[in-house]
Order: structure tokens, then sequence, then C-alpha cells
């Protein structure tokens, strides 16, 4: 137990802000949406700069959890509000907090209606996400879980394009299906194990038969949060009609909450049954690798593409964490951290040209370059970055991930390396579309090019994705106690099953 709450401070301190706009921003319309975006700025870059200290203050070479909080909440059924962070979570809660004020940045000019509740939801947002990063108690991980769902529907919904209510039901409704599984789950644990403290329960053995189900029950949550192939389809239509804030934040933060799910409960709580469907797994990610990268090839709207992107790199990602070894386990958490920093960044892209122009068709642009070089070079630093160009935080968790398929199962290294093949396809040809060619249309031959505001919000994700690609032991360091834990409880537990069956038939 630390003395001062840190992570509670990080936590809710978006929250806290939120109620103060609410509460406070009154006035002239003009007031109220000026003041709303300055009050949730300021609140987001304070919480930024607090969840810093975790970084700077973490102690790696240890899987222990740090900065824990505990608080009794349900004694009477061995529930407590406990906060914590390890190795694996610690990057989640800073992606997190890096990318809110970036996406109310983002928004400065382009939200013009509704401001200060667009502003509240944003901050309400990031205390779920940062809230489920560092719950360490399954109650209070499944609350901000599910809670994180209702500030990204209205942003959807209140703010999204022309099918906004569409896309963000089909949202709603294919996220909550999963999670009511998963809370079956939860308390058929509670049940068998008598507590809800994370911690504890990775030191408890569940029956085998057992875990099959509730193996299901998650991969049924997390599955849609991925998203993983066949269950994707929500993803292109609330990219597609999400403001560009919000296509940022789904695909820089809230895609990781399935895979994270898949880290932290999956295989240490259910090895056998992580053992027994790791096959399934595999097909699921190398379908989701090689045929929606051939889907992305096929669309005309940019945004749709980098969606249809996003199903691909978190293909890697499963395959990472289910071949259960160092190497693709650490691949499988710098990739998803990269692909917060690139498929926000790529989303940006879109918005600073549909800011303009407002239009996400292909077909619509051409020879941007000649008129927008600034924008150009950063685009095209991402693009490559998407594509695991050497030197960039993309190349380093494919690296990593190939390096650890190989070894677990060299067919699907070999099918997922195809999928980089095509990534580079996909890429090349919307950057070749968009950027390169003649100046043709007159509306294009006056656009403007990248002004500070958005060049401020560029710069830290430009940053970052050249230190992780050129430097990435600052990050490994921190990640590597965690993982290693994990990987060698994981083999363990399977050995003393196998050994247990073993003894059993000899029996």
């Amino acid at each position: 137990m630390t003395d001062f709450p840190l992570l509670s401070v990080v936590t809710f301190l978006p929250l806290a802000g939120a109620i103060m706009i609410l509460l406070f921003v009154r006035g002239a319309p003009e007031d109220v949406a000026r003041n709303a975006r300055w009050g949730a700025f300021w609140v987001s870059l304070a919480t930024f700069l607090a969840s810093l200290m975790l970084w700077v203050k973490f102690k790696g070479g240890t899987p222990d959890f740090q900065f824990v909080e505990e608080h009794d909440w349900l004694p009477a059924f061995k529930i407590s509000y406990r906060l914590g962070v390890d190795g694996i979570s610690v990057f989640f809660v800073l992606l997190s907090t890096l990318l809110t004020p970036i996406c109310i940045l983002a928004s400065w000019n382009t939200i013009q209606e509704r401001v200060k509740e667009y502003m509240i939801a944003f901050l309400v947002l990031e205390t779920m996400m940062v809230g489920m990063f560092a719950a360490l108690d399954f109650v209070v991980f499944y609350i901000f879980f599910e809670a994180v769902l209702i500030p990204m529907f209205l942003i959807i919904g209140v703010w999204g394009g022309p099918r906004r209510v569409y896309a963000a039901f089909k949202f709603f409704l294919y996220t909550l299906l999963g999670s009511v599984l998963m809370l079956l789950a939860i308390i058929a644990i509670y049940i068998d194990a008598g507590t809800t403290d994370i911690a504890t329960l990775m030191q408890h053995k569940i029956d085998p038969d057992l875990q099959l189900w509730l193996w299901l029950a998650f991969f049924a949550s997390f599955a849609v949060k991925v998203p993983m192939w066949p269950v994707h389809t929500w993803l292109p239509d609330a990219h597609v009609e999400a403001p560009t804030a919000g296509s940022v934040i789904l695909a820089g933060v809230l895609l990781k909450m399935g895979a994270y799910g898949f880290l932290r409960f999956s295989l240490p709580l259910l090895p056998e049954a992580s053992e027994f469907f790791t096959p399934f797994i595999y097909t699921l990610s190398v379908i989701a690798v090689i045929y929606t990268s051939l889907v992305a090839l096929a669309q005309e709207d940019m945004k749709k593409l980098i969606a249809y992107s996003s199903v691909a790199h978190m293909g890697f990602v499963t395959v990472g964490i289910f071949a259960a070894n160092q190497q693709a386990v650490e691949g499988a958490i710098i990739q998803m951290l990269s692909h917060g920093f690139v498929s926000a960044a790529l989303f940006l892209c879109v918005g600073v040209v549909y800011d303009r122009i407002h239009s996400r068709e292909i077909a619509r642009y051409g020879g941007l370059v000649h008129r927008m070089p600034r924008y150009a070079a950063v685009f095209m630093l991402f693009m490559l970055a998407s594509v695991g160009l050497p030197g960039t935080s993309g190349f380093v968790g494919e690296f990593l991930i190939m390096l650890g398929a190989f070894e677990a199962n060299t067919w699907v290294a070999f099918l997922i390396a195809s999928g980089m093949v095509l990534g580079a396809a996909y890429m090349l040809y919307l950057y070749r579309r968009i950027i390169f060619g003649e100046l043709t249309k007159d509306d294009l031959k006056s656009i403007l090019d990248l002004g500070p505001r958005e060049i401020l919000i560029f710069a830290p994700l430009i940053v970052l994705v050249l230190w992780m690609g050129i430097y990435p032991a600052p990050f490994l360091d921190v990640i590597s106690a965690s993982v290693a834990n994990l990987v060698d409880n994981y083999h363990g537990a399977l050995a003393a099953a196998e050994g247990a069956n073993t003894l059993q038939a000899s029996r």
C-alpha cells in the first residue's frame, strides 16, 4: 500500500474534471464551448503528467503489482476496491492518458455542437479506461470494462456521421452480449474460489472441465473487443461514423481491452483451456490477418481501410499472446502500444483532410504533396510504421511476434508473415492515391498544410513511434519481468497438469 494514492488520482482526476465542467461551466454558448474545451484539455494534460510518475517510479525487474491501493468495499462478499499496475498494464494506462488530451485538441474546431457534453464524455471515458487497466479486483474490473461502453456509445451516436445511431447500437450490442457471458464467468470463479481478488486468483487452481466453459465465456467478451474475425463487423461501421477523436480512442485504446483481457485472465487463470484452444485462436488470427488485409485492399473509404488494417494488426497480437513465450508476448504488448500510436495517428491524418474537404473517399484526393508537404511527410512516417519498417515501433512488435510464433508454430508464422506483405500493399496503395499524382481537383489547389495545433497533436506520436522503433529498451525493461512471470507460471501450470494426468493414467 503506497502512502499517496497515485493510481486513484490518475483514475478519477478526469471524472472530477468532468463534474467540475458539468457544474460550473455556464454562460453564453461561445463561452461555455471555450471554457469546456480549455477545462477538459488542462484536466487531461494534468492526468497525463501525473500518470508519467507511474513510469518514472516504476521498479523494473519485478513482476509484482506496484502502486497498490486497497480499501474494503463489500467486505461481506470479500470484494474490495483494489488498484495496481505491473509491467503489462502500466503502459496501457499511459496510452489512455496520452491519447485523451490529443483527442481533445483534435476536436477543438471540428466539434461545434454540444461541446460541453462532448468534453464531459471524453473525460468520463478516460476514467473508465484507466480504471479498467488498473483494476485488481474482478468486480471493479468488470464495472470499468462495461462503463467504457456508455461514453463511447454517446460519442458515436451523438457526434458521429449520418449513420451514427446504427453504428452506435451495433457497437453497443456486440460488446454488451459478450460482456454478459464474462459476468457469468466471474460469478462462477467467485463461487469456486471465494474471492474476486485478481492477485489471489492467479494462485488458484480451477478444475480443467470448468476452465473450458470459463475460457469460452471470456473469449466471447474479449474477442468482440479485439475484435477477432468473424465478430469484427461492428468496427468498420463504428470507425466510419465516429468523429475523428472517437476513432482515435476506439483504435488506440478500446481494441486493446480484449487483448489485455486475454493476457490478464485467459492465460494465467485458465492455462489448460488456453492451451486447448490455442489452435482455434491461431486459425481465427490467421484468417483475420489475411482476409481483412484483402478486404482493406478493396476499400474506397480511408477510414474503412484503416479500420480493416486494425483487425489485421490485432490478429498479429492474438497470435503473439497465445504463442505464450517470452518474445511473442513481449512483441504482442509492444505491437499493441505501437498500434495505439500508429492507428491513432492514421485516423488523425484522415481527420486533417476530412476537416478541409469533408470527404473520406480515396478517389476524391490526389497530389496533396504539392500543397501539403508537411502533411505528406507525417502521413508517410505513420504509413511506414503501420507496414513495420525497421526504425519504427511497428517493426519491433512484429519482429518479436514473428520470432516467438516461429518457435511455437512455423506454419502460423509463415501465414501471418503474408499479412505483412498485404499490409504494405494496402498502405502504399492508400498513400499513393492520396499524396502522389497530379493535383487536378480545383478545391485541392487551395488546401492548407498542417497548422501549429495539428503539428502539436502529431509531435508526441512521432516521437514515440521513432523512440520505440530505435531504442525500445526502456519499454521492454518495464514489461519483461511481468511477461517472464506470466509465461513461467503458464508453462508451470501446464507441466503440473500433464504430470498429474500421467500419474493418474499410470494408476
